[in-house]
């Protein structure tokens, strides 16, 4: 590998950690695969029925491609809901590293009962194991694929009532643009439609290399944005359009949709605010724990959330190169890039198309290729967001942005990237995975922190070197900087700003010391789903119910009153939330939720 690429590879794969939805492996994402099998999700086929449902049913719905039955689950949570629903073709053959397609219409009534495919990525703790939910092959398929290319789907829930014209949510998970899926159970939209009396709808998007690619023989001279590599944000913009052609069908209102990000899935929100073909597709927007900063827009020794499109082309170059090498073409790099060279576009692109996903996985974990983005291609997403803001050209929308204060407990892998000797996690994804979900909240447990976290940061509280101090190192070297260089220059151009910072730590021991208010952990809170789900045993127990319940119903009304009016203010706060640079800060007691302002 050349220098260049070797600095790229460095740099782009701790970007890839940093932005992680639920980040901070202690296996770190490119880590190479064991020699285990691949584990792939056979596609869900697509099942049609021709017998109709009695007219009255209120969960059969009109779609542009044909009739859908969803569920009614009015009598547990007061909601309907359609899931799997096809909102692009799947991306596959001559569609992979192409913009999505319209999907096909269907004759009869399609059932939409079960969320669709996740897509094709490589296992980490945070994605859908074996059977596209948490459950214990997570642990047993790290670093294997998992997911299927078909996988474009979205799902909607909705109120069981008779209401039309509701506000309308479109929800992007995080997962370092490498990772995650929709049927996540936080990410289950029940009980936000419900408490909100809204229309949310969460999507699927491609991830890592097969949803973020630069490579110039890739290049069509199509007007889809084909040539920008941005596969994913073109995912993220069908999703959009389809909830502008589908979503009255359902009872949303087209003209108020509000589009909410975390994590990865902020950035691609942000992508989209500062895209020119998003325009008229959304009207808020909710980015949390997200940024989308060069290096050059921050202070010196920031870690940015977004790299040029410089770090993409070698990223792409050096796939293309390690699987020519893989194949027997050539017999080093040197050797690949004088191949590669008597190759025409067209064969590279038939090449790599012809190429298993698994096996262009296995090369991205084993040859360190593993960052994943938004491209700052000039097209899709300019080549400097935040110049682009600075100068009022973006998508001008109100905008409510959150963080958590321990961002950099979910980061703990890259403490030495900030002064610390080690990793902070001591121990492996999957004996972490285990003891999370062995662990019982409400229980005495003889586990401590120093079980978990590494002896050098021990006791946590030590002044400058423990670990609350290191780790706080990492939050303010990530989150805050992109976090302000994003509102400070909205503010130069909008005035309806608003900023929180989730605080609620009262998770039970050991946890609170490990996790504390970590990356992530506000979107329980957000969603109002408390498991089972993957930190839910180390989080919520039932001594902290009643706070914990409280603070949520908070900010579900909150968003509530964001997605109708632009302006979070609900009197479930109890206070009034100024605009940027005021800020909201979320906590509890156990027993109550404890909401104030700074």
């Amino acid at each position: 590998m050349t220098q260049t690429s070797r600095k790229w590879g460095a740099g782009l794969v701790l970007l890839c950690a940093m932005i992680a939805a639920c980040g901070g492996s202690s296996d770190p994402a490119f880590t190479v695969p064991p020699p285990a099998a691949a584990t792939t999700m056979t596609p869900t086929p697509v099942t049609t029925v021709s017998a109709t449902p009695t007219a009255e049913a209120p969960t059969v719905r009109s779609t542009a491609q044909g009739k859908v039955e969803g569920v009614d689950d009015s009598a547990r949570s007061g909601t309907w809901s359609w899931k799997g629903l096809p909102f692009a073709r799947p991306p596959v053959g001559a569609l992979r590293w192409r913009a999505p397609a319209e999907p096909e219409a269907w004759a009869g009534i399609r059932p939409a009962r079960q969320f669709g495919n996740p897509c094709l990525q490589n296992g980490r703790i945070y994605g859908p194991g074996a059977n596209n939910t948490y459950d214990a092959t997570i642990a047993s398929t790290l670093n294997t694929p998992v997911g299927s290319e078909d996988c474009l789907t979205l799902n909607i829930w909705r109120p069981a009532s008779t209401d039309e014209k509701l506000p309308v949510l479109l929800f992007i998970h995080g997962g370092s643009n490498i990772s995650g899926y929709t049927a996540d159970p936080v990410y289950d939209g029940a009980n936000l439609a419900k408490k909100a009396n809204a229309v949310i709808v969460t999507a699927n998007y491609r991830l890592g290399v097969l949803g973020f690619l630069n490579l110039p023989q890739l290049r069509v001279g199509g007007s889809e944005g084909d040539d920008s590599g941005n596969f994913a944000l073109l995912d993220n913009l069908a999703a959009l359009r389809y909830i502008q052609k589908n979503i009255a069908g359902f009872g949303g209102d087209a003209g108020n949709v509000t589009v909410m990000g975390q994590s990865a899935g902020a950035i691609n929100l942000l992508a989209l605010m500062a895209s020119p073909m998003a325009k008229g597709l959304f009207h808020k927007a909710i980015p949390l724990s997200g940024g989308i900063s060069l290096a050059s827009n921050l202070p010196p020794g920031s870690l940015p959330t977004l790299n040029p499109a410089s770090a993409y082309l070698a990223q792409g170059n050096g796939l293309l190169l390690n699987l020519l090498v893989a194949d027997g073409k050539a017999a080093d790099l040197a050797g690949a890039t004088n191949y590669a060279a008597g190759m025409s576009p067209a064969d590279v692109a038939d090449y790599l198309r012809a190429k298993d996903a698994k096996t262009i996985l296995g090369i991205v974990l084993a040859k360190g290729l593993t960052g994943s983005g938004p491209i700052p291609d000039g097209t899709v997403l300019p080549t400097d967001p935040i110049a682009a803001m600075a100068a009022g050209q973006y998508l001008k929308v109100p905008t409510l942005v959150g963080v958590t204060r321990d961002e950099g407990k979910l980061f703990t892998p890259f403490l030495p990237l900030v002064g610390g000797p080690k990793p902070g996690i001591k121990i492996d994804d999957a004996t972490r995975f285990t003891m999370m979900q062995n662990f019982d909240p409400d229980a005495a447990t003889t586990l401590t922190s120093a079980d978990i976290i590494d002896p050098v940061y021990l006791p946590v509280t030590t002044a400058g070197t423990g670990y609350d101090a290191m780790t706080a190192r990492i939050t303010n070297a990530f989150m805050v900087p992109s976090r302000d260089n994003l509102l400070n220059t909205l503010k130069t151009q909008q005035s309806n700003l608003w900023h929180y910072q989730f605080d609620w730590a009262q998770l039970p021991p050991p946890w609170n010391e490990v996790y504390g208010a970590a990356h992530a952990f506000d979107l329980g809170f957000v969603f109002g789903n408390f498991g089972p789900s993957l930190f839910a045993n180390a989080s919520f127990s039932a001594a902290n119910r009643p706070g914990r319940e409280a603070l949520a119903n908070a900010m579900m009304g909150s968003i509530a009153a964001f997605m109708r009016t632009g302006d979070p203010n609900s009197a479930a706060l109890g206070t009034t939330w100024a605009p940027w640079p005021a800020r909201l800060l979320l906590d509890a007691t156990p027993g109550a939720a404890s909401i104030s302002t700074q």
